[in-house]
């Protein structure tokens, strides 16, 4: 029996490798979408506790947003402004949550019954419930306005700091909901949306994981590198097919897909825990 479990456990490891290539396809090719699987990811494939995959996730979709966003610059993609009165709000919140907020909330939150509602089971249904209304938003057509409105950059820091709510709590870059922000609210064009998206979420996510180094958070850096790597490889082809395929029409694909995962872990963290 435990000679099976090791060799089941084996092999969902190497998916946890080969799924981890899709978190920087992800993000190479639409700039957000990476970071919500992560966890998912950790936490399933991996083994790994949803409270310490939060803070995982911030240093692997950080690391791997780092390089995506150094090669969007070089293409052009990055409007830098933008991107700041995006992120800077988003870390005041992003530190509140994770340093202030999140260690304060008990492993166990309430029972009913015999039946424990405990903080790792509602990191996981809040993530859930965000997959699934990301995915209806990445399936549903957007229309495009001719001529865009000036950016709006007092309501593009209010959504930061919105966003950073999430991105603290859940460790999730938050690219699924930074792409649309600055679509409409920064009136940025897909390809420019993207670039930008990758330098807030490598801002948010430092900044959140070295809140989390600073309350002592135990890390496993042989395994994160080791993720991060795999991530490194699905970036590069991403961002290179990103060159030749148009990221809208791979949206409603990937929110598809997105979906099936958040479905999916709603069944399992309500029938199979």
């Amino acid at each position: 029996m435990d000679r099976n479990g090791t060799s089941k456990n084996f092999k969902m490891e190497y998916l946890g490798y080969f799924a981890s290539i899709i978190i920087g396809l992800s993000l190479g090719l639409i700039g957000g979408g990476g970071s919500i699987l992560t966890v998912p990811i950790l936490v399933y494939l991996f083994k790994i506790d949803p409270e310490t995959a939060t803070s995982y996730s911030l240093f692997i979709v950080g690391i791997t947003a780092l390089f995506g966003c150094i090669s969007h610059y070089k293409m052009g993609n990055l409007k830098i402004k933008s991107a700041l009165y995006f992120a800077i709000p988003s870390v005041f919140s992003i530190l509140i949550i994770r340093e202030v907020i999140f260690p304060k909330i008990a492993a166990t939150i309430f029972s009913i019954a015999s039946y424990q509602v405990s903080k790792n089971f509602l990191i996981m249904i809040v993530f859930s419930v965000l997959m699934i209304a990301a995915a209806i938003a990445m399936i549903r057509k957007t229309k495009t306005v001719p001529n865009p409105p000036k950016t709006n950059y007092t309501q593009l820091g209010l959504i930061g700091f919105l966003i950073g709510i999430v991105t603290g709590f859940l460790g999730a870059g938050g690219g699924f909901l930074i792409i649309p922000a600055l679509l409409f609210f920064a009136n940025l064009p897909m390809k420019q949306a993207v670039g930008t998206s990758l330098l807030i979420i490598f801002i948010n996510s430092s900044i959140g994981f070295g809140g989390d180094l600073y309350i002592g958070t135990s890390i496993d850096y042989s395994f994160l590198l080791m993720i991060s790597s795999m991530a490194f490889i699905g970036m590069i082809i991403g961002i290179k097919l990103s060159k030749k395929i148009d990221g809208t029409k791979l949206k409603p694909i990937f929110g598809w897909f997105v979906l099936v995962m958040g479905i999916y872990i709603i069944i399992k963290e309500f029938f199979f825990n």
